[in-house]
């Protein structure tokens, strides 16, 4: 409840995690019945990056801004040329009204949804905090597909699944301000859900601090049951230290076809332009693959020699 998206919004985690949503909702566009995307974790939807809030961190600047300006961070304009999938993502985000004369807004993932779908798509909007509930509202009053629900996302979850369409997405990001307990609660949550709506997708945002954090909720996805779950990893600063936000990742059980060569080119793209101060690294890989398809390896560069 005291956390506020506003101070991280545009950051280098929200650049994978709204490409990866991106892939995803395209893959649902593939076919022509409709489809719902339910967001557990809202937020207002929409943040200005002149404002206060990003002002005071700047985290934005190691983030999008590094897509918009490459060769401002000694990097080849050429040579980063965007792939397709990131070109559109940006694209979609410069052409908001407010971004006319340059980037001074930046959708969380309900706008950014929204979008991407279709006239005849869906979307459910949980949100628990109060004010970032009413802005949503505001945000999305003339919008008749977009519904929005002041409540705790996990317990929405009993009521909305599964959605009317019998097709879509639901994106689990909360701010993880049980720490690692919060894992437990996604756990409980997705049990219930793909006991509810087993054929549903479900995409969950996680941060990375130190690996061992992380890890035995990775291990709990190898086991939940679902015959796919891919993950998508990307680490800016080395996975160790407590004390920042070193990279974040993509979990997402029942992935469309060919999602993991979708963002293949993407992540390694993201890991050249967002590199900081050592070489990022990425990761690609199947928690859990079908027995027909052959298991995707781990693809991950070699990590750098470290500074002292």
């Amino acid at each position: 409840m005291n956390y506020r998206h506003a101070y991280h919004a545009g950051n280098f985690a929200d650049v994978l995690k709204h490409a990866v949503l991106l892939a995803l909702v395209e893959a649902l566009k593939l076919k022509p019945a409709p489809f719902c995307v339910i967001d557990t974790h809202a937020g207002s939807g929409c943040y200005a990056l002149d404002g206060a809030e990003a002002d005071k961190t700047g985290e934005y600047k190691d983030g999008i801004a590094r897509l918009l300006f490459p060769d401002l961070h000694g990097g080849d304009a050429h040579a980063a040329t965007l792939p397709a999938l990131l070109r559109r993502w940006l694209d979609g985000i410069l052409a908001l009204p407010g971004n006319e004369h340059g980037l001074k807004l930046y959708p969380g993932s309900p706008l950014q949804a929204a979008l991407a779908m279709r006239d005849s798509d869906s979307a459910q909007l949980c949100e628990l905090h109060p004010e970032e509930a009413a802005r949503l509202r505001e945000l999305f009053r003339r919008d008749t597909r977009m519904h929005v629900h002041e409540r705790n996302g996990y317990e929405a979850l009993k009521a909305l699944l599964p959605p009317e369409e019998k097709r879509g997405l639901v994106l689990i990001d909360p701010p993880y301000e049980a720490q690692e307990a919060e894992y437990r609660l996604i756990e409980q949550a997705l049990k219930e859900a793909l006991r509810r709506w087993p054929s549903g997708i479900y995409a969950v945002w996680y941060p990375i601090k130190r690996r061992s954090q992380v890890q035995p909720f990775l291990r709990w996805l190898s086991h939940c049951g679902a015959k796919r779950v891919l993950r998508a990893e990307l680490l800016v600063h080395g996975d160790d230290s407590p004390l920042r936000l070193n990279g974040s990742g993509m979990a997402i059980i029942n992935a469309p076809w060919q999602l993991d060569e979708t963002l293949r080119e993407p992540l390694r793209a993201l890991a050249r332009l967002l590199t900081q101060e050592r070489p990022a690294e990425w990761t690609l890989d199947w928690l859990v693959a079908e027995s027909a398809a052959a298991p995707a390896k781990p693809v991950r560069l070699p990590p750098p020699s470290r500074r002292r």
